[in-house]
């Protein structure tokens, strides 16, 4: 070959690995290969097709007519399927010196002849692992062979179609990695930045749910993260299924955005949302275990206060957040008021977790007593918190600071070491007292050190664990995670009390499927005892089951004498309320306990010594 060839072919190759640099996707390549293969060669006609699933797809051919391309596309490889079909069937080169009478063109003969087409040579273009992905080939409209510098266009032609190939494969994985999650195949986070963020989008109206999925921590903690894994995929596949043609986007772990391109109206955002509530709770199967799924969806509409789209993300933000809180398993619409709910909880937070590092909490206990009596059995420890200016104030008043599993678990462990040395100190001065109750709530189980926690409180003041009585609301006994680490309580000899009873839901099953030892009726109904003959018929009802299933019960809430009297005509042996003592500091607490004069069996004495407590 001259040295004129040689150099012609380096600047050849020069320009299609240039065009490859500059980030050209593959038909433009391809196009300019041709182009300029055609211009090196003696009058041949170049073609690339790429083949997909067994079927041939071209890419390039800018010296045949469209409908060439347009008859050729969708044809089967295969041992006769003329010069590219019979290359990609074979993986080797396919030169057919003349079409009229080659058998592998005599199916496309109607193809090839009205265009003049009367040699080929096909080559395939491989992968790395020797898959057959493209062929190049050169027609020629004379029944010859290749020239030298033809075939030398050929072997470069094909190797620079494979790196051009491998390069576009690469850029895709790449694209793919970073817009598409790789678990679901869904667009991710960058993806749906790219898309809500672009001028265009938000043109017209649309409307934007957040969709998150419920108790994924407890599918991972107790089947494993397999089982996550084939619940984020299913209910994902469901979602996108039942959106289409909406976008949706995993923004990570369990939380995706329905783009709702249709949703105009309050009323079709809410729509669009129940369909997907419904929809992804068919129950599903993994590792042998059925889960049945379940989400939760805040949502908003775009123009939502001229809200530009960063805020429009943080008003479906707080939408979801106040569902998860208020309304789990439902769609909750967002609402200006939620911002403040927010916010409140953010300064709530911060106010009692500076109480808690500038050692403003104490406690205070309000008595359990003996309605046949009048002694005090045990006392209930409630958390305070000192304000800076001195006032105190209750835990409820902190209520939403509770959401924040760090600071409900840090409060209960100071609580723990209060209340126990304050027990220390009472039993060291004779008093009298059975038991110390404390509320824990499902953050202090989560933590998972709960146990270890109770008995290091008792331990260091030297007490025995049957001092301690656990009081678990119905709400908190519906979470699975709580059964195992309560009945270790209980064989170490703490006792576990139903607080709130008769508020829940499925009270009467909790009975029978949960470790527990008190019933602690919920004031609602000793309130309405004397004058409300339903909640007297659950009282009644109440303090006959727990006699049947030999259980302590306690009647909270009791104001009145009346109303002891009536709890002691029913059977019930305690009570708890402000009749006996509102929650008082330790010092006020041990001062009863020493009031408390020995047994007496007339309900006339008993309430003679609750006059004096309360005088």
């Amino acid at each position: 070959m001259e040295l004129a060839d040689q150099l012609e072919l380096s600047a050849f190759q020069s320009q299609i690995l240039e065009a490859l640099a500059t980030g050209n996707d593959f038909a433009a390549i391809a196009d300019l290969l041709c182009r300029k293969a055609e211009a090196l060669s003696d009058g041949a006609i170049c073609t690339i097709v790429r083949i997909e699933n067994g079927l041939i797809r071209p890419v390039s051919a800018p010296s045949l007519p469209a409908a060439y391309a347009e008859a050729l596309d969708g044809a089967a490889i295969g041992p006769e399927a003329g010069s590219c079909g019979t290359a990609a069937y074979l993986g080797e080169p396919v030169l057919s010196a003349d079409i009229d009478n080659d058998p592998k063109w005599q199916p496309y003969l109607g193809l090839a002849q009205p265009y003049g087409l009367k040699a080929c040579w096909s080559s395939p273009i491989k992968a790395r692992d020797g898959r057959t992905i493209a062929t190049f080939a050169f027609y020629f409209r004379k029944k010859r062979d290749a020239t030298e510098i033809e075939r030398e266009l050929v072997k470069r032609s094909v190797h620079l179609c494979a790196i051009a190939l491998e390069h576009i494969q690469i850029n895709s994985r790449n694209e793919f990695l970073a817009f598409r999650d790789q678990l679901t195949g869904l667009g991710n986070r960058r993806s749906f930045d790219t898309v809500f963020h672009d001028p265009e989008f938000s043109k017209r109206p649309f409307g934007l749910l957040l969709v998150d999925i419920d108790n994924l921590k407890i599918v991972n903690d107790s089947l494993g993260h397999w089982a996550g894994d084939t619940l984020i995929s299913v209910v994902a596949s469901r979602i996108d299924e039942l959106s289409a043609p909406d976008r949706v986007f995993r923004l990570g772990g369990d939380e995706f955005a329905v783009l709702c391109r249709a949703c105009h109206d309050d009323e079709g955002l809410r729509k669009a949302a129940l369909k997907l509530i419904d929809g992804v709770s068919q129950p599903i199967t993994a590792l042998g275990s059925t889960i049945t799924p379940s989400v939760t969806i805040g949502g908003v509409l775009s123009g939502c206060d001229g809200a530009a789209p960063e805020q429009l993300r943080q008003h479906a933000d707080v939408a979801l957040y106040h569902g998860k809180e208020t309304n789990p398993g439902g769609y909750q619409r967002f609402d200006p008021g939620h911002k403040t709910s927010i916010m409140r909880r953010i300064e709530e937070s911060h106010q009692l977790l500076q109480a808690l590092d500038e050692d403003r909490l104490t406690a205070h206990f309000q008595p359990v007593v003996s309605l046949e009596t009048g002694r005090i059995t045990g006392v209930e420890a409630l958390a305070r918190i000192r304000a800076t200016d001195g006032r105190i104030f209750s835990a409820q008043d902190f209520q939403l600071a509770f959401a924040d599993v760090r600071n409900a678990a840090r409060l209960t462990t100071r609580m723990l070491d209060i209340a126990v040395r304050e027990l220390r100190g009472w039993l060291d001065q004779g008093l009298r007292i059975e038991h110390l109750a404390l509320n824990l709530s499902l953050a202090d189980f989560r933590t998972g050190n709960l146990e270890a926690r109770v008995s290091e409180a008792f331990d260091r003041v030297g007490l025995p664990l049957h001092y301690l009585q656990v009081e678990v609301t119905e709400t908190v006994m519906m979470d699975g995670r709580v059964v195992d680490p309560l009945n270790r309580l209980r064989a170490r000899g703490v006792r576990i009390a139903l607080d709130d009873f008769g508020t829940g839901f499925a009270s009467l099953t909790h009975l029978l499927n949960t470790p527990f030892d008190i019933i602690k009726i919920d004031r609602s109904f000793i309130e309405k005892l004397l004058t409300d003959p339903p909640s007297a018929a659950v009282v009644e009802a109440l303090i006959d089951i727990a006699r049947k299933l030999r259980v302590d019960i306690v009647a909270e809430g009791v104001e009145t004498f009346a109303q002891v009297e009536r709890l002691c005509e029913l059977g019930c042996p305690f009570g708890q309320g402000y009749l006996f003592s509102r929650p008082v500091d330790a010092d006020t607490t041990a001062q009863l306990l020493r009031a408390t004069l020995p047994l007496v069996n007339d309900g006339a004495s008993a309430r003679a010594h609750v006059g004096k407590r309360r005088a």
